[in-house]
Order: C-alpha cells, then structure tokens, then sequence
C-alpha cells in the first residue's frame, strides 16, 4: 500500500533521496535546540527592525518636535548592539535546520536561487548604514533629510531581507510546489508568506513597545538630564501603547495566518498549542491596557507579570511552528526515506556486480597454471607446501612423480590412496573439483619446479 502512495506522489511531487548519515545529536534535542534558539534570535531580529522603525518614525517627528528627535537617537544606540547579538543567535537555528531538515532547506534556497544569496550583501549594507546613521547624528545635525535617508534606507532593507527568509522557509514546507516554482518571486506569492510576513512585523512593533516601556523606566537611566519635556510615564506609555495595539493587530492577523496554512499540516496538536498561547497573550493585554488608562504610580504595577505570559506565548507559538513543520513534512519525509532506501539498495548491488565483473574479468586474464595456483589455495595449502613437507609431500615432489602425466595427477586428487605410513591419507577431492577445475590444478603443480 505504501509503495502504491509512494508511486502515486512521485509522479506529481519531487522525491529527492536524502544523505544517508547518522544525526550528530538525538532528534529530540536538535529539534529543542531549534526551538529554543530561533526564539532567542528572533527576539533580537525584532528588536532591530522594531527599533529601526521606531527611530525612523521618531526622527521623522522630530523633524517638528526637537523631543522627539532625542527619542529617535536613544533608541538608534540600541539598534546596532541589538543587531549584532541577532546575527550570532542566528547561528544555532540555522545549523540545525540544515542538519534536520537538509533536503528541504537547500531545495528551498536553490529554486530561490540570487535571492538567497544576495542575504549577506543585503544584511552587509544595511548594517554598515545602522552604524553610518548612529555615528554622523552631530555631524549630519543640520542636514536632517540626508540623515534620515541613511535609515530609511536601511530600515527598507530590513523590511525586505524577512520576506526571503519567509519565503523560503515557507517553500521548503511544501515540496509539491518545488516543480511549479519559477525563482524567488513565483514563490513569494505562494500562499501564507504575506500573512506571516505582516505578523512578523506587528509582533517587532510589539516586542519593541514593551522594550521602550522597560528601557525608559531604569533607575539607572539618566532620564531627566537627557529629556527636557518627556517624563518617564509619557515614554513608558507610549510603549505600551505601541505593543498593545500591536499585539491586537496580531491577534487579528493571526487567524489569517492560520487559514491560509495549507491543511496538510494543521492538526489538533498545532491548534492545541496556537490556541494555549493565545490564551496566555490575552490577560497580559488586559494588564497592558489597565497600565495604559491607570495612573503613574501603577503603570508598572504588572510589567513583570505581562513579560512573563508573552514569553509564554512567544514559546507556544514558537513550538507551534515546528509543529506544523514536522506536520507538514511527514509524509514526504517517508517517502524520502523510502527513496533513500532503494537507492541504498540499487547502489549495493550495483557495487557488488561491479566487482564480479572486475573478479571475472581479472580470471579472465590468467593462465591456467595461475588459475590453477588459485585452486590450490583454496584446497590445498593446509596440507602442501610448494617445497618443503607440511602434512603432505611438497608440490615439486608430486611434479617430479606425475611429470608428463596430467591424467594421473588428477585420478590421484580425485581418490587418492596412501602411499606413505609416516603421513594421514589424503582426502579425495572428487566432488569439491569439477574438472575445469582439476585441468587448472594439475597444470600448476606440473609447472612447480
């Protein structure tokens, strides 16, 4: 029955067959490492395109309002350090996606082609303009437009390097569509990379609002010596606001996420998960929004508590990706394997009749007498030696004896008597030789000399 699914399938959906090599670590763990450590890259990741956005948007209004234009350069001085810890995290995830799902990762990135590889000058350029942008702010002081410019043209760039690798991380989900795919932008279109794309972006805004909320509310934070009319509750509001709406964008968008996946994937345990953070998310808007209509004294009142249910929801939801991946990859990763299997088993016979071949074709090129030698291995030398005694006579002895009597030779090997009181009787050999074999054998002890 399988055999039959896996035949109907291939006709339609490419079946690659995989690298046949041992996990350097279980499954399980891998799969953990993945989990765990795509959701620390991509909490850095939003807060750098988050941070640009928002710094873009306040220098923008500070073009009017001078305060705002010290907001845009506090959290311009986070972006860079927040970018850099992004690339590094970005290592694990990326390694054991590759290790765990290999076939799909580098079929995904080859139909994409220029695109994907045009990620590192593009993620080049766009980190060297972060840091144009943070070290010319008094230099560029009066020559704003030019300013701004340097960002948004980074900030462009960070909003353009997500859809590549939305893209194909969606396009390695489904192999069906690998045969359709006609470069980066066929498979940009492909359903459920544009919903995922807008809550990407919604969740950077939200993540980056509670970072605002947090980071203008240190202690330590030389606030008042820096803004001359904002207040801590102003800013730490503003964040608030920011990631509450942000997050209500989300949950809007999020059952768009969820109805273009296409079905192949979805099953109770991925609503299961999806549904459990969604839960978490809620009440942790509810305090967000209590902070927001409450008073000074109490806007920080649940921070901790809203930090920890949207950890929670950013781990279900987390787990809910790689849930859908395994989902959606079953199957084919069955079928894949099955492929793997055969080909495994098409190769090994084709190595074996290889070196028949060879085996036959080096015989092919002997004497008899070197045939014979090869008989004589295999049958006699536990018992002769060419000179010297063993148990029996040395072979120049019995080429001395049988000289120029091949015939006798042979009716000897075949049912030898005993000639000798101080030696065993010999074994006859009549029905282990056939007689090419015999031809072989006499012709070599006859050539001892």
């Amino acid at each position: 029955m399988f055999n039959s699914l896996f035949i109907a399938l291939q006709s339609v959906t490419p079946v690659p067959k995989d690298l046949p090599l041992p996990l350097p670590l279980p499954e399980w763990l891998l799969v953990t490492i993945l989990v765990i450590s795509f959701l620390v890259h991509i909490l850095f990741v939003n807060l750098m395109l988050g941070g640009s956005l928002l710094t873009l948007w306040s220098q923008i209004k500070g073009l009017k309002n001078k305060e705002y234009d010290i907001l845009a350069h506090e959290i311009a001085t986070t972006i860079t350090v927040n970018k850099s810890i992004a690339v590094v995290m970005g290592i694990a995830p990326l390694l054991s996606i590759n290790v765990l799902y290999t076939v799909y990762f580098y079929s995904a990135n080859a139909l994409t082609g220029l695109m994907w590889i045009a990620v590192i000058p593009l993620v080049t350029v766009a980190f060297l303009l972060t840091y144009l942008h943070k070290y010319t702010w008094k230099l560029l002081e009066n020559n704003k437009p030019v300013h701004i410019s340097i960002l948004a043209v980074a900030v462009i760039i960070f909003l353009f390097i997500p859809f590549i690798f939305l893209t194909n991380i969606n396009l390695m989900l489904f192999p069906e569509k690998w045969a359709l795919v006609k470069g980066f932008f066929s498979a940009m279109i492909l359903p459920n990379v544009f919903p995922r794309y807008f809550h990407f972006i919604f969740a950077s805004l939200s993540i980056t609002g509670l970072f605002l909320h947090w980071y203008m509310g240190r202690k330590n934070y030389p606030f008042e010596s820096i803004f001359p009319t904002f207040t801590r509750y102003e800013l730490k509001k503003k964040g608030y606001s920011l990631a509450l709406v942000a997050s209500v964008i989300q949950f809007l968008i999020g059952p768009l996420v969820l109805l273009t996946l296409p079905s192949k994937g979805l099953g109770w345990n991925l609503v299961a998960v999806i549904f459990t953070g969604a839960a978490f998310a809620l009440p942790a808007m509810w305090m967000m929004w209590k902070g927001i209509q409450g008073d000074e004294s109490t806007i920080d009142k649940d921070f901790k508590k809203v930090l920890i249910l949207m950890t929670i929801t950013v781990v279900f939801m987390g787990s809910g990706r790689q849930i859908y991946r395994a989902n959606a990859l079953e199957k084919h990763r069955a079928l894949v394997k099955l492929k793997t299997e055969q080909f495994q088993q098409i190769k090994k016979e084709a190595i074996t009749k290889n070196k028949k071949a060879e085996a036959q074709e080096s015989t092919a090129n002997l004497t008899e007498a070197q045939k014979g030698e090869n008989v004589f291995k295999q049958n006699c030398t536990a018992c002769h030696k060419p000179d010297v005694k063993l148990v029996g006579p040395p072979v120049i002895e019995m080429a001395s004896i049988y000289k120029g009597n091949k015939a006798g030779l042979q009716s000897w090997i075949k049912k030898p008597g005993k000639k000798r009181p101080d030696a065993p009787q010999m074994p006859g050999f009549e029905a282990q030789l056939n007689q090419e074999q015999l031809d072989q054998l006499s012709e070599y002890i006859l050539t001892i000399k």
